[in-house]
């Protein structure tokens, strides 16, 4: 039986809320040094960059030590540094705690506020924010929300107790709600089941429908509607809100689904056509898909939780404003 590999603790700090990068050098290869590992593994970075860490000291191994630059290729090594940070144009909307406990964080996310760091979004991300925010180093995320999704994520305090939680999502023993605005069609018949087979393709920013066996699963109810103020509609329909039920977890399922239906959630810049990413900075028109609730039994104190977001869509509450794209964030209080 295979032994498992025993991590090092980081023998670098956190930065503005962002752990340090580790790298575990492969078992075998024919590189003399670390850094010409690093210098090919690290090509992405841009030339001379990994050069110039190494000068600058900033590459160092588990007992903190810078590595030094013909320090000799060793298999199944450990090395930690910092990244530089991103330019990244802060979120200018309130990130609200709704839940704190020893055990977890429920934060009610806004809009445009990614939940991990990833790609360009590092330090303005919701799990940075926190850590920061709270003096929780060690606070990990349980589950994503899409950056331009608001409402309720949960988070860990306690690395032991990390797995616990997504086991529990991963289990489908967490009952989730969301809530979003979107055309109204008088001849879509609601309540109903969605169940299709969606796939997200790696470097494609959209996921698709295909044939097969179902792996999403979605429940659609319609909660009310109205014309848009003017008497526009919704198209020739109005507008309505809707609660959406996830069964399962698959990449941009309840905005593939709400398609599907020929009812695209408002603001999606990718369905039912792709019109471009939303760039850091554009906060106006923010995708009118919300969180809205978070249901389980908490796995390590057996309480049971219900949780329920604060926050209101804005083309619901305020239609001329958001499609003008004057929204300025949640109003007061949520």
């Amino acid at each position: 039986m295979r032994r498992k590999t025993r991590i090092p603790p980081s023998p670098l700090p956190q930065r503005h809320g962002v752990d340090p990068v580790r790298v575990r050098l492969p078992a075998t290869g024919t590189w003399g040094t670390v850094r010409e590992h690093l210098v090919e593994r690290l090509s992405g970075a841009g030339a001379g960059v990994v050069e110039g860490m190494f000068d600058a000291g900033r590459i160092v191994g588990a007992d903190g030590r810078p590595v030094a630059a013909d320090a000799p290729f060793e298999p199944g090594m450990f090395v930690w540094f910092h990244r530089d940070l991103p330019d990244e144009v802060p979120v200018p909307f309130p990130l609200k705690v709704v839940h704190r406990d020893e055990h977890i964080v429920v934060a009610d996310k806004p809009h445009f506020l990614a939940t991990t760091p990833r790609g360009g979004h590092v330090a303005e991300t919701a799990l940075a924010r926190l850590r920061r925010e709270l003096d929780l180093p060690a606070l990990s995320a349980a589950h994503r929300l899409d950056r331009l999704t608001a409402g309720l994520v949960l988070f860990t305090v306690r690395p032991e107790e990390r797995g616990a939680y997504q086991t529990l999502f991963r289990d489908r023993r967490v009952r989730k709600e969301y809530e979003a605005v979107a055309p109204f069609d008088a001849g879509l018949v609601l309540p109903r089941t969605v169940r299709s087979r969606i796939v997200k393709e790696r470097g494609v920013l959209t996921a698709r429908e295909v044939p097969g066996e179902p792996n999403a699963v979605s429940r659609v109810e319609l909660v009310e509607h109205r014309d848009r103020p003017g008497g526009q509609g919704g198209g020739p329909g109005g507008l309505a809100r809707y609660r959406l039920a996830p069964a399962t977890g698959q990449t941009h399922q309840l905005r593939v689904h709400m398609t599907a239906l020929g009812v695209p959630i408002l603001g999606d810049p990718l369905y039912p056509e792709v019109t471009a990413p939303v760039p850091a900075g554009d906060f106006r028109r923010p995708l009118q898909l919300l969180a809205r609730s978070l249901e389980f039994t908490d796995p390590v104190t057996g309480e049971e939780h219900r949780f329920r977001s604060g926050r209101t869509l804005a083309a619901w509450t305020s239609y001329d404003r958001w499609a003008a794209g004057s929204y300025d964030g949640p109003s007061d209080g949520q």
